[in-house]
């Protein structure tokens, strides 16, 4: 392969190849059923023929390109299955891999940024590509310390081809449309256009990796990979093994399958609470499940790794309570609470009017996961909620064309859409309600909340003389015990 392609022509001559080639196929099609071939099997060979495409152009322009199509991933299972289906292999390509940049850019880049005797850092370095995501790829080496390390290397013109590849995809999105029928291109792009520069700032995503390698340095239930080294273009972080959520999903036992939900979706609520820090490209690339020495342990004992923190939404504050008393007065019934609060937040604007309990109507189906203990998300759920709001001669379509999304709650919206598409995908049970309580401002009655908090005041106390008690009141041993 090339280099990758920079020049904006090229990559808008190859990326006009999506919509024509659909186009062209279409026609294709349309010459098999005339000639007496069953409708459903030509559709199928069209599907499957526009998903390899795809993954060809999407992989091969990485930048924009790719990027897309990574966050089209996690979509794919609000779609009917027959349609679904030939692109799922495809794009989860695009989660893991991508056709490779050769060796020499990848050497030159490496010596363009640490120098020429780049070599001399590491005890081993392999050239071959461990992944290729849509602005760099990551190659494994050992780090002359001895640690092993994931070197990511930055295509070079990854930011002109980023903001070439996102500026043609918005122009083509209508034509794009019927690439994975369902979908809304268009506000798509325009969101990841919007945060190309933090995309391409690896100092940027280096302290956000750091903030969290600290948060869960010792967390039970969260890995995060210290950074090692940091320069423009290239980052080398500690190397982490484990089960890509990718194959967690084509593969993985039901034990699996419902530890790996869980724990995504308590990193994502916790993460902007504990860290100020929202991960927002949760695409299963970016997991592994680590069921290190205890592969077939108690599922309790694995853990979570988390990869890759260029695209974050800072919250210092945590998530908006907002969103937790919104949740909380729908499921409660309050459809008058609900109503206003979402026009005094934006979501409704001033000059709309809407049917406070035909909007509570619109909600409470997508909020059944909080509604129950435990909830077994699954592809069936999400499309029956694609399709409710999809239907154009439903009244919930019309109501939900009127809705407004703040600029504020843009990212934290696909955030939360993604999450459930790749819940979905893994058709995992869920304790959702156990995770939003945990760590989504406002959701309990702030009398519950008290309560909680007074409750864990009573254990850390608890704990502390226990501690004592074992050390037989020996401070110093006590200290040791307690910590």
């Amino acid at each position: 392969m090339s280099d990758l392609p920079r020049k904006a022509i090229t990559r808008t001559a190859k990326l006009a190849t999506l919509p024509l080639g659909f186009a062209g196929r279409a026609t294709w099609g349309l010459g098999k059923r005339i000639g007496g071939r069953p409708a459903e099997i030509v559709a199928r060979e069209v599907q499957q023929r526009t998903a390899e495409q795809m993954f060809k152009v999407l992989g091969e322009l990485k930048g924009g390109a790719m990027k897309l199509g990574q966050a089209m991933s996690v979509f794919e299972s609000a779609l009917p299955e027959e349609i679904a289906k030939p692109y799922r292999a495809a794009l989860t390509k695009l989660q893991e891999a991508a056709p490779p940049m050769p060796t020499r850019t990848v050497h030159a880049a490496l010596e363009q940024r640490l120098g020429a005797d780049w070599r001399e850092l590491f005890v081993e370095f392999d050239d071959k590509p461990a992944a290729s995501a849509s602005i760099g790829q990551v190659h494994r080496a050992v780090w002359h310390d001895g640690r092993g390390v994931a070197v990511k290397v930055q295509y070079p013109g990854a930011g002109e081809a980023l903001i070439s590849d996102l500026n043609q995809l918005s122009r083509f999105a209508r034509v794009l449309g019927p690439l994975v029928p369902g979908l809304d291109v268009k506000p798509l792009i325009a969101e990841l256009r919007d945060r190309v520069s933090e995309e391409l700032d690896y100092e940027l995503e280096a302290e956000a990796q750091r903030i969290h390698a600290e948060e869960y340095a010792n967390d039970p239930d969260v890995v995060v990979p210290q950074v090692v080294h940091q320069s423009d273009q290239v980052l080398i972080t500690e190397w982490l093994d484990g089960i890509p959520l990718s194959e967690v999903i084509a593969e993985g036992g039901p034990e699996q399958r419902d530890r790996a939900g869980q724990l995504l979706a308590r990193f994502l609520f916790s993460g902007a609470s504990r860290t100020g820090l929202l991960h927002a490209d949760p695409h299963p690339g970016n997991f592994r499940l680590l069921t290190g020495d205890a592969p077939d342990g108690p599922p309790e004992k694995w853990k979570l790794g988390v990869l890759d923190f260029g695209s974050v939404d800072r919250l210092p504050d945590g998530l908006p309570e907002p969103i937790g008393i919104a949740l909380r007065m729908a499921l409660a019934g309050d459809a008058e609470g609900v109503y206003e609060l979402l026009r005094g937040e934006g979501f409704v604007k001033p000059t709309i009017e809407l049917d406070p309990e035909a909007l509570l109507d619109f909600l409470l189906p997508m909020l059944e996961p909080a509604q129950v203990e435990e909830f077994t998300f699954d592809r069936q759920w999400l499309r029956r909620q694609a399709a409710r709001v999809a239907d154009r001669r439903s009244p919930v379509y019309e109501l939900g064309n009127q809705l407004n999304l703040p600029p504020a709650y843009l990212l934290i919206h696909r955030v939360c859409l993604s999450t459930i598409g790749v819940l979905c995908q893994l058709g995992a049970e869920v304790r959702l309600r156990d995770e939003l309580e945990d760590w989504v401002p406002g959701f309990l009655e702030p009398e519950d909340e008290a309560a909680e908090v007074d409750e864990a005041e009573e254990a850390a106390v608890e704990a502390e003389e226990a501690a004592v008690e074992a050390a037989d009141g020996k401070p110093e041993k006590a200290a040791e015990a307690s910590a």
